[in-house]
């Protein structure tokens, strides 16, 4: 019965990231990146200013700060898509698969500006009345009331995406390779529910307390861990420096190379089509542009200019993929793990942290994948409720965090090849309602993004 789910769900994932999604992704991407004229590049010191809080106002309608916005945001990406998901993708495809990532993040980071912009620019009420953003508000406010259906589609899949099955399965890998195992343990389903419990106790605590709760915690964990990880990658870069150069070279050349032996998502003429879509599928599971989960975070910012909120929204693909995906594939790379073991996601990466810091090594990155994989929690709890709160009406949005924490124990006691498959399924569902009505209402961005510099141009003269 589990082999014919697993076969089935790897099916459907196969299915949905074929042609039309990558062309709506990557290419929807692009073409936003055309119609901005490259926006985006152009204002980042901007967009750091605002990041910094130099525009922020108490009274503006939201509920948390910009910094808030991003962090909570990136507390969901910045995770075991950067640690696990970087392995898998390097696994299966080699280093190629990087440079696609990189392709994912730089079309993504006009993505994240246009669907946060819009997140900010159409927000709508709720059914108590409370000011909420995302995908599902820009569709009916920007769209109007008959694009519902395509409303509702997007939050019936957003249930399914926000549960936090893939950071589960490949936390309680970590715990068990990296403390169990080596401590004589004998792994088994009932240490994996013991550690899906413990989660569950964890979480719980954080996201019942609501999204101020969550956006502080977030706030305060996430870029204390981004750094600690940040020095850690550098150690084992330093101990690698002289092969640095060729692994850097290595990604380029094999982003367009034939050495990657697909058992699926074959197109274009198979390998090279295939290897694109592992390297966008992996790059959209760690930033999730155009997925449309990030606007459900900005689009609650406290500000009153949606280009703000999209100019920050906008630096979360370039922290979370171009910065740190790379170090991490770097770290795999330069080390030479990827080639002289069979091991696969979380596991692939401890092995590399411990060939250069035999001691510490994999305990400190342990450190790292706890507090992102449980910030990751926080996030996509609040995601969820959303959705719920859009399908069911705000009183009954509690009753996901009981389904989400369920889906806990699920996470912890179910193979990764089953999880990945999910979720990468499901957010590519989310993704269409999302791209179809960004696209539809970014020239009302374009329109928005004129008269806001035109305004701050006047002010600073």
């Amino acid at each position: 019965m589990y082999d014919k789910i697993n076969e089935f769900v790897s099916d459907f994932t196969s299915f949905v990231w074929g042609l039309p999604l990558l062309l709506l992704l990557i290419g929807g991407g692009t073409y936003l990146l055309i119609l901005s004229k490259f926006l985006p590049f152009r204002y980042l010191g901007h967009a750091i200013q605002i990041l910094r809080g130099k525009y922020d106002n108490k009274d503006d309608e939201g509920e948390i700060t910009h910094f808030q916005a991003l962090t909570t945001a990136l507390s969901s990406t910045i995770g075991m898509g950067n640690i696990a998901g970087v392995a898998v993708a390097i696994s299966i495809g080699g280093p190629g698969a990087v440079f696609w990532m990189w392709i994912s993040a730089i079309v993504g980071m006009s993505t994240k500006f246009f669907t946060s912009s819009l997140a900010v620019m159409f927000r709508g009420k709720d059914s108590a009345g409370n000011i909420q953003g995302g995908p599902m508000y820009f569709i009916i406010e920007g769209l109007g009331k008959h694009w519902k259906p395509l409303a509702v589609f997007f939050s019936v899949c957003g249930l399914l995406g926000a549960l936090p099955v893939f950071n589960v399965n490949q936390l309680t890998q970590a715990i068990n390779d990296i403390i169990l195992i080596p401590s004589g343990v004998k792994v088994d389903f009932y240490t994996n529910l013991y550690i899906g419990v413990a989660l569950v106790l964890i979480t719980s605590v954080v996201i019942l307390g609501g999204l101020n709760r969550i956006s502080k915690v977030a706030s305060k964990l996430v870029p204390a861990m981004v750094l600690l990880y940040f020095v850690l990658i550098l150690i084992i870069l330093f101990a690698n420096v002289q092969v640095v150069p060729q692994y850097f070279k290595l990604i380029l050349t094999d982003a367009f190379a034939a050495n990657y032996h697909p058992k699926e998502d074959t197109f274009l003429g198979g390998v090279l089509g295939a290897l694109i879509i592992l390297g966008i599928k992996r790059g959209a599971f760690s930033n999730e542009a155009g997925i449309g989960t990030a606007p459900l975070a900005h689009g609650a910012a406290k500000t009153n200019e949606p280009i703000r909120e999209g100019l920050v929204a906008m630096l979360g693909p370039a922290i979370d993929t171009i910065i740190i995906c790379t170090l991490t594939a770097l770290a795999i790379l330069v080390t030479g793990v990827w080639k002289s073991t069979d091991a696969n996601g979380v596991s692939l990466t401890a092995n590399a942290f411990s060939s250069v810091m035999p001691v510490y090594g994999k305990y400190l990155l342990l450190i790292c994948i706890v507090v992102f994989s449980v910030s990751s929690l926080f996030s996509y709890s609040y995601y969820g409720t959303k959705c719920l709160s859009f399908l069911l009406g705000d009183k009954n949005k509690h009753y996901y965090n009981y389904f989400y924490i369920l889906s806990i124990v699920l996470g912890a006691t179910t193979s990764l090849a089953l999880m990945i498959n999910l979720i990468d399924g499901i957010f590519a569902l989310m993704a269409i309602p999302t791209m179809i009505a960004t696209l539809l209402l970014a020239p009302k961005v374009v329109k928005e993004a004129k008269r806001y510099f035109k305004k701050m141009k006047s002010i600073n003269n």
